[in-house]
């Protein structure tokens, strides 16, 4: 069987596939090989695959595509996701009854093949869904290499603080880096448990809480990160608790506040009144929030997004030369440089 296997290029060795689609690809490629010195066929299949594993599946429409589609024309229906061709959907047709209702029954009346697959019936484009569902969790959201982060604001505030460094000929974080958000800590371990069949190269960076420290310890003793590719932004801050937020320099993130909700007069920000604002805690984050509990109503409620976002569009705001800003950058490099290393 290994030559067999290296025909159709499976990935999984073959002695450890189902014993139906061992049958199956050896029918196959008894017909392809049978066929490819005689004239062109059309091969109708109706629902190949329907009883194998996803992956096996997907294996089964590249042994189509690679071995009997140069020399016949194959032709199948499927109401499996993992049997549509993302890539190709020039070549997906949409099987559609149209039917009548009459009381509570639904008369058929006719069966029509579009290659509209834009389809309107839910049911009919079900399976077009989650195909192409399927195919963008595997390549829009993450990369070669995923960086995780806590939310879409941490991966605002690391774009803005790594090109800030940059423009200053330092060391910001590598580019071959996807960043993704993964939600916190809890939702790593599920995170690295869907892709892991991707051999993506996965480093994590959360948020630290005090209560998160349990949560962390059962992280690092799972392993499910390689040793070195997860890190909380308390660590290298050295501190019970840290978010990303607390790179910056808390006159920095005061000055970010107030310039990003144009706060003036007496809602002005500066490090002392955040500190004051909730002085059980250390993050600029929790004293962010209680500060702007505090605010009038005609001055917007502080949220996580918004001043990341300004920042990314205001990027002479980081070129400041103050000992603040210095402080800030140094402290952002020694994160990139530390996941940089990883590569």
């Amino acid at each position: 069987m290994p030559a067999l296997n290296s025909l159709h290029r499976v990935d999984t060795p073959f002695s450890e596939r189902s014993a139906g689609f061992v049958w199956f690809i050896s029918f196959l490629v008894k017909f392809a090989r049978v066929k490819e010195s005689q004239q062109p066929v059309v091969l109708l299949l109706d629902e190949p695959g329907l009883t194998l594993h996803g992956k096996a599946q997907a294996d089964l429409m590249r042994f189509f595509k690679e071995k009997l589609a140069p020399h016949h024309q194959i032709v199948y229906s499927t109401h499996s996701p993992f049997m549509v061709p993302a890539d190709d959907l020039a070549s997906v047709r949409i099987v559609e009854d149209q039917v009548e209702l009459k009381g509570q029954r639904r008369v058929p009346l006719v069966t029509k093949i579009r290659n509209d697959v834009l389809s309107r019936d839910p049911d009919t484009i079900f399976p077009l869904q989650g195909a192409l569902g399927y195919d963008m969790t595997q390549s829009l959201f993450v990369g070669k290499n995923t960086l995780l982060v806590e939310g879409p604001g941490d991966i605002l505030y690391i774009q803005a603080l790594s090109d800030a460094l940059r423009r200053r000929g330092r060391t910001g974080l590598d580019t071959r880096w996807t960043i993704c958000p993964a939600g916190g800590i809890d939702k790593i371990s599920p995170f690295v448990a869907l892709f892991a069949g991707n051999a993506l190269h996965v480093a994590a960076l959360a948020d630290q809480a005090a209560g998160d420290k349990k949560k962390i310890e059962l992280m690092r003793r799972s392993e499910v990160l390689a040793a070195g590719h997860f890190h909380t932004m308390a660590d290298f801050l050295r501190r019970p608790e840290g978010d990303t937020e607390d790179l910056f320099e808390p006159e920095v993130f005061a000055a970010l506040l107030n310039d990003c909700y144009s706060l003036d007069g007496t809602h002005k920000l500066t490090a002392a009144k955040l500190a004051a604002a909730d002085a059980s805690t250390t993050r600029l984050l929790k004293q962010a929030e209680a500060a702007f509990k505090v605010m009038p109503s005609t001055i917007p409620m502080f949220d996580h997004f918004t001043p990341a976002a300004w920042l990314i569009r205001n990027p002479k705001f980081t070129d400041a030369k103050t000992a603040a800003m210095s402080a800030t950058l140094d402290r952002a490099e020694t994160v990139f440089k530390t996941y940089s290393d990883l590569l």
